[in-house]
């Protein structure tokens, strides 16, 4: 893996890919990406997620959040999905657009992040809130070498509806 600081902002780099920050150029992209029906139903992401919306994202990003938000991309270029830290709770996310699926983007993204998170954040243990019924994240959670614990169940509500989520864990 190779960490390069950019100003204030993280880009990583390894196994193919390039994560950086969103940049406002990216807005029209992350339209494309985050504005479906299946996004929206498996992530927080406001919905619809539309320019207004995305330039809102960017804004946020780029605050003193404690999370670190990266587009996923092969080159530095076009973004295809998102993977981000909240260093707070040490919870990763990730979403890759639906045209950039089967690329194994989301797992190769969430092993560099997973790797920073650990190396350069300080976070022994890491932590992603899936729900069972997500398939393609679990497989995405396992395949990138977090394991599922046997805390409670989290139940919350978003978007009106009443998710419940498992933990999954990568210990340092």
């Amino acid at each position: 893996m190779t960490t390069r600081y950019g100003g204030p902002g993280v880009r990583l780099a390894g196994d193919g890919l390039v994560l950086r920050e969103w940049e406002r150029g990216d807005v029209v992209a992350m339209v494309e990406l985050f504005d479906n029906p299946e996004v929206a139903y498996w992530t927080p992401l406001v919905t619809p997620f539309d320019l207004a919306a995305a330039e809102a994202y960017v804004d946020a990003a780029h605050s003193d959040n404690g999370r670190i938000h990266l587009a996923i991309t092969t080159d530095g270029g076009e973004p295809m999905g998102e993977v981000m830290v909240n260093a707070k709770a040490a919870a990763l996310g990730y979403a890759v657009g639906p045209a950039f699926r089967g690329q194994g983007l989301a797992h190769r993204s969430l092993i560099l992040l997973t790797e920073y998170a650990h190396e350069v954040l300080g976070l022994d243990r890491l932590i992603l809130e899936i729900e069972p019924a997500n398939v393609a994240s679990s497989a995405v959670a396992r395949r990138a070498g977090y394991h599922l614990t046997d805390l409670p169940l989290i139940t919350v509500t978003d978007k009106g509806r009443e998710l419940t989520l498992t933990t999954w864990e990568h210990l340092a």
